[in-house]
């Protein structure tokens, strides 16, 4: 474990620099950060942390605003939670802006946030900030500025403390959208790895699907020039993954794996800002009914990494030596290419998963019917999700979606990989 937790410590250290805290015991470091923007801060948490996240504010000097602390968002981000924070920001006008919670909660102080600054000169509605550099545009446009955010995270998932991105979901239509943009990354972040110990079993397993799913994704699209980084970060966050998730799994008090866990779930954050999630992550989107991120996207890589196999036979052999190195493939890989090769390595995914009790099928998600991946397939064609499609290793455009993402999803239905296409991409 110490080496590659010297390895992620560094990647995270080298990124980030003094802008993010993490470790152990580390949330008293919370309110010195806060106090450098100021005396007032508006405090969206989830009721565990609030006393030690006031307490460390109270000590800083640093007030609540309002003299309250806000409900943090609920799983995926409802749109109506974004709304709700968004008139505590208007009501209050905090000095800064405090997200104490998971990827939920961060992701809707981030659109919160930019609905406060630019909703009266832009639009209040949501809609118009999806897609890829939106925030950015409008705030150059009318000279306005975000309040300072600070993210402290609370659970090894999704990374949202360290990133540009902001996923919101309509619960009515059950589907989720995504804001990326460089404007929404927090200022600062912390992550106190000791909180992950309250987290219950669902989140550590939907963490460690996700931290495995930035990284594979990232480093199946990587470019000439990410190709080396994307490689280091993946080595590092897949191998501290298959080999401490079980062990907090089967032990949830056991700190050293919890740490090493929350280090992999951060170098998938720093892994989604090196390159872009392709497949998994667009189908995830329309499943947000049926289950959580992580393990939508742990069961639908595997049938991406198969479609995707002939243009990525280089990752995949430093992928597929991490699950050999720890058990989960028996095969000679250097004896494998194309197909065969994805489908192993596609196989040993599949095998990790039912290791630590997440779903590896679409049928294993109670409710599921074909109506979602009639659902899925019409979500990917929508231009406001385009950059899932262009950050594929196979080149993709709406329209072959039907042709080749249609097979991927029914595929996944029942785990039966023959129904792949393939070719000479």
């Amino acid at each position: 474990m110490e080496s590659l937790c010297t390895n992620a410590k560094e990647l995270l250290s080298r990124w980030k620099g003094d802008r993010y805290i993490f470790g152990r015991g580390v949330l008293g470091e919370l309110g010195p950060l806060a106090a450098k923007f100021g005396k007032s801060a508006l405090v969206v948490c989830n009721t565990t942390y609030t006393e030690a996240v006031s307490a460390s504010l109270a000590k800083a000097g640093v007030s609540l605003a309002g003299a309250r602390v806000a409900r943090g968002a609920g799983t995926n981000t409802p749109r109506e939670d974004v709304y709700r924070i968004e008139t505590y920001i208007l009501q209050y006008k905090p000095d800064v802006i405090i997200a104490a919670g998971g990827g939920s909660t961060i992701d809707a102080c981030k659109a919160a946030n930019f609905l406060a600054t630019l909703g009266r000169d832009i639009t209040p509605e949501l809609d118009h900030y999806f897609g890829t550099g939106v925030v950015s545009a409008e705030l150059q446009k009318t000279g306005k500025k975000l309040y300072p955010l600070i993210a402290a995270q609370t659970a090894a998932s999704s990374g949202a403390h360290l990133t540009k991105y902001s996923n919101v979901t309509d619960p009515v239509k059950g589907q989720k959208k995504l804001v990326v943009d460089e404007a929404l990354t927090p200022q600062y972040a912390l992550f106190d790895y000791d909180l992950t110990a309250s987290m219950p079993r669902s989140v550590t397993i939907d963490g460690a699907l996700d931290a495995i799913a930035h990284c594979i994704e990232v480093f199946s699209g990587s470019s000439a020039e990410t190709y080396d980084l994307a490689a280091q970060i993946t080595e590092t966050a897949v191998e501290l993954t298959i080999q401490y998730a079980p062990n907090v799994i089967a032990n949830p008090n056991d700190m050293e794996a919890r740490e090493a866990l929350g280090m992999a779930t951060d170098l998938g954050g720093y892994a989604i800002m090196v390159g872009g999630t392709n497949g998994a992550h667009l189908t995830s989107f329309s499943l947000v009914n049926l289950t959580s991120h992580g393990s939508a996207c742990g069961i639908m890589n595997p049938y991406y990494m198969v479609f995707f196999a002939p243009k990525i036979e280089k990752q995949l052999r430093l992928v597929g030596s991490l699950f050999k190195k720890h058990g989960y493939i028996e095969r000679n890989l250097n004896a494998l290419s194309s197909k065969d090769l994805g489908l192993a390595v596609a196989k040993a995914m599949l095998a990790f998963s039912k290791s630590i009790g997440a779903p590896t099928t679409l049928k294993d998600l109670p409710g599921f019917n074909d109506t979602y991946i009639d659902k899925a397939l019409e979500a990917a064609k929508d231009p406001q999700l385009e950059m899932k499609l262009k950050n594929m290793p196979v080149p993709f455009t709406s329209a072959l979606v039907d042709e080749y993402m249609g097979p991927i999803l029914r595929a996944a239905v029942n785990g039966d990989f023959s129904l792949i296409k393939t070719g000479n991409w």
